[in-house]
C-alpha cells in the first residue's frame, strides 16, 4: 500500500533588515532601536524608543570582554577571555595592536596617565606592562600573587604599581625593576575610606543585579556632576552624583553582563560585555541626558 507523500513545511519568511556593507566588509551599518529611560524634573520617569544608525566594526576580541580602559581620546585598551590585550581605535574601528603573553583570562587593565603604556592583570596570577609603540612582548613582568589578580593601580608618576588579589594580599611594585617592595595582608571585604569617616555618602539604587563598574563623567556633560554605572542586568545608568537620582537608563539586551565602563571623551562611553564585545555609547542632551548605543566592536 502506498502512503501519501507529505509535503515539506515551508520555511517562515525572514524579517527584512536594512543593512549596508562597505566594500571590504569591515564596517556594517544598520538601523538599531534602543530603549532608554530618563527622569523629568517633575519626577516622572519616561521611556522612549529611539532609532539610530548603528555601526558594527570588526570585533576586538573573539570571546568575552572582561575590561576596557581609555588610553587617550582615540584609543582604548581591552582584555578578555581570549587572553589577549588589544589596543583599538574606537573612532575608526581599527585594531591598532594585539598583545599576547598571559596564559589565562585578562581581568583588569590600567593605563598610565598621558602615556602610551598600560598594565594588564590576569587569572594567571601575573601583571604585565606593555608599550603601545614597543614590542608585542611585555615590557615588564610582575609575578608574586598566589591567586587571580583582581586590581591594578599605578602611581601618578608611574614609578610604582599596586596590585590586589583574591589571595588577600596587596603588593607594591617598583615598575622599573619589576621587584615587589612591600606586601600587606588584607581582608577581601576591607573598605578603605580616604576621609576616615563611617558615614554613607550617597546610594544609587536602581540596578537589580551586580553592579560591575562605576565611573565619574566629565563635568562638561551636564550642569550637575554625574556618574555612570554598568551592571550584570544589561543596563547602563547615569546618575546625579549628589542626589542619587537616575537621569538615564540604556538597556543593552542580549549583551550579557556588562563588566566594565570607561570614559572615551566628553560625550562617549565604552562598555565591555560578556556576549557582544565592546559597545560605544553616546550621551546626548535632550529633555534629560539621553544615552544611546552608536557602535559595537
Amino acid at each position: 500500500m502506498l502512503l501519501p507523500r507529505s509535503r515539506p513545511t515551508p520555511a517562515p519568511p525572514q524579517k527584512a533588515s536594512c543593512r549596508l556593507w562597505a566594500t571590504m566588509g569591515k564596517l556594517q551599518s544598520k538601523l538599531r532601536h534602543s530603549t532608554y529611560k530618563y527622569s523629568r524634573p517633575d519626577g516622572i520617569i519616561e521611556e522612549r524608543t529611539q532609532t539610530n544608525a548603528f555601526q558594527e566594526y570588526s570585533p576586538a576580541h573573539v570571546d568575552t570582554v572582561s575590561v576596557v580602559a581609555a588610553l587617550n581620546s582615540d584609543l582604548c585598551v581591552s582584555g578578555g577571555k581570549d587572553k589577549t590585550v588589544v589596543a583599538y581605535n574606537w573612532k575608526t574601528g581599527n585594531v591598532v595592536k594585539r598583545f599576547k603573553g598571559h596564559e589565562r583570562e585578562v581581568t583588569k587593565v590600567s593605563c598610565v596617565h598621558k602615556s602610551d603604556q598600560f598594565f594588564s592583570a590576569s587569572r594567571d596570577r601575573t601583571v604585565m606592562m606593555w608599550d603601545l609603540h614597543g614590542s608585542v612582548q611585555p615590557r615588564q613582568h610582575f609575578s608574586g600573587h598566589a591567586m587571580v589578580v583582581t586590581g591594578v593601580a599605578v602611581s601618578p608618576d608611574s614609578s610604582q604599581l599596586c596590585t590586589g588579589s583574591r589571595d588577600n594580599s596587596l603588593l607594591l611594585w617598583d615598575v622599573g625593576t619589576g621587584q615587589c617592595v612591600e606586601r600587606a595582608a588584607v581582608s577581601r571585604n576591607l573598605l578603605w575610606d580616604l576621609r576616615q569617616t563611617r558615614n554613607r555618602i550617597r546610594e544609587y539604587k536602581g540596578h537589580f543585579q551586580t553592579v560591575a563598574s562605576c565611573v565619574f563623567l566629565p563635568r562638561a556633560l551636564a550642569l550637575m556632576p554625574v556618574v555612570a554605572t554598568s551592571s550584570h542586568d544589561c543596563r547602563v545608568k547615569i546618575w546625579n552624583r549628589d542626589t542619587g537620582a537616575c537621569l538615564s537608563t540604556l538597556s543593552l539586551d542580549g549583551s550579557g553582563p556588562l563588566t566594565s565602563l570607561a570614559v572615551g571623551d566628553t560625550r562617549s562611553l565604552l562598555c565591555a560585555s560578556f556576549s557582544r564585545g565592546i559597545h560605544l555609547l553616546r550621551v546626548d542632551h535632550g529633555p534629560g541626558l539621553e544615552l544611546r548605543e552608536v557602535a559595537a566592536f
